[in-house]
């Protein structure tokens, strides 16, 4: 089993950067596939991006490719998301997810493990 919990969330202008942590609990992180969630009000939580166990693969939604990065630190039991160029419609609470069997998946029924959410809001 796995605790996740997020950071790095808060208030930007558009245009700005943030960099969203989310750290790990346990001995087995790196058995893990991440993938971080975002959530907007009204809306149904949609994939932002993946990251296999190793490091070596990612895949993002469109709607963030070329701004969003995301990576992870094996050592640390971390998981990054770097997002550069926000834009308004990027504002949601963002979460990170733990995946313990397969390879990524941007579906989020596929994840079992969940943390607790951290709100990033981008003005225009």
């Amino acid at each position: 089993q796995v605790q996740l919990v997020e950071s790095g969330g808060g208030l930007v202008q558009a245009g700005g950067s943030l960099r969203l942590s989310c750290a790990a609990s346990g001995r087995t992180f790196s058995s893990y596939a991440m993938g971080w969630f975002r959530q907007a009000p009204g809306k149904e939580r949609e994939f932002v991006a993946a990251i296999n166990r190793g490091g070596g693969r990612t895949y993002y939604a469109d709607s963030v490719k070329d701004r969003f990065t995301i990576s992870r630190d094996n050592v640390k039991n971390t998981v990054y998301l770097q997002m550069n160029s926000l834009k308004p419609e990027d504002t949601a609470v963002y979460y990170c997810a733990a995946r313990a069997l397969g390879s990524i998946s941007y579906y989020y029924t596929a994840y079992d493990y969940w943390g607790q959410g951290t709100q990033v809001t981008v003005s225009s």
